[in-house]
């Protein structure tokens, strides 16, 4: 999901959740590359972390390129590594993973929870004692020549210098506090803002770049329907007292599998969860015999039809 001015919260782990870095110089020579990848191609870092085995990074792509940027960091940090490990080969799980984000809404918090990951890892007691994040030049004064940290810490005060106080607050805030993760609110696998964020976001996307293979989440993202919103309206339809009266009649439950199936990206696993913990082998099986029923069966097309209208209007 490329366009100009979009920020992304970037991570990438290494094969078979193995180390990337191996040492301090290692580190170093990644940062050397995420500043030439700058020079290159003209995003802004906006903070990162360096872990182990992954890192996080929180980018803005004035230029709408995050793919050029993404190809040149880890393929010239990979070809780095192997040359000097004398290996070959994958370094990376795969590709990156990026999630588009609201600035407004989110870019504070994410610094935040990237900022804080040696502490949850049990590495550190203070992110301030971890030396492979942007961390530390938020809160002192000087600045990492790389890390463009003015947009973060104009979020949280309009002066420079209580703007390093009182994000240093900020982030300390979640040691005290159980600071629930952004992360938890993504859309669709890709995509962290609100509702009118969102929407703006897939407007700007063609229709064959949300069903291209390799997007994650695609079935999230086309969805138009809530598993509960199904279920209100069957038990609706079928003049049912209760959600829990409609999973126990075989005959409602699987037109719920159904229309779950099609108008939602849910799995089959969080779809048995929703009606009764039944497997996800047997809601395989039973949408394909509902399927198959209804293939020829012209007064279950009807009831079908029905619902989808009323579901339209939900």
């Amino acid at each position: 999901m490329e366009y100009e001015g979009a920020f992304y919260h970037v991570t990438a782990r290494g094969n078979e959740r193995r180390k990337i870095y191996f040492s301090e110089y290692d580190y170093q020579k990644f940062r050397e590359y995420l500043g030439t990848a700058q020079d290159k191609y003209g995003y802004k870092l906006h903070c990162y972390v360096l872990m182990t085995n992954h890192y996080h990074i929180l980018i803005e792509t004035p230029n709408g390129n995050i793919s050029k940027v993404m190809h040149y960091i880890n393929g010239a940090y990979t070809n780095y590594v192997n040359r000097k490990r004398n290996r070959s080969g994958h370094l990376f799980q795969g590709r990156y993973k990026a999630i588009l984000v609201d600035q407004d809404s989110y870019l504070l918090e994410l610094s935040r929870y990237i900022h804080m990951n040696p502490v949850r890892a049990n590495i550190v007691n203070k992110p301030e004692e971890y030396r492979n994040s942007s961390y530390r030049s938020f809160i002192n004064g000087k600045k990492e020549d790389i890390v463009f940290r003015e947009l973060i810490l104009s979020m949280i005060s309009k002066g420079k210098k209580d703007g390093l106080k009182h994000y240093k607050s900020f982030v300390e805030k979640s040691l005290a506090e159980d600071v629930e993760n952004p992360l938890t609110k993504v859309y669709g696998g890709v995509i962290l803002g609100g509702t009118q964020f969102i929407k703006n976001a897939l407007s700007q996307l063609k229709d064959e770049l949300i069903f291209r293979d390799g997007i994650s989440g695609k079935k999230d993202i086309a969805g138009e329907w809530k598993a509960e919103d199904i279920l209100n309206t069957l038990t609706l339809y079928f003049n049912l007292d209760s959600k829990e009266q409609l999973i126990g009649k075989k005959s409602c439950r699987d037109i719920g599998i159904y229309l779950m199936k099609k108008h939602t990206g849910l799995t089959n696993r969080k779809i048995g969860e929703l009606i009764g913990g039944i497997s996800y082998a047997a809601i395989s099986k039973a949408y394909h015999r509902f399927d198959i029923k209804l293939k020829g069966d012209k007064s279950l097309v009807k009831v079908i039809k029905k619902l989808e209208d009323r579901m339209s209007h939900v």
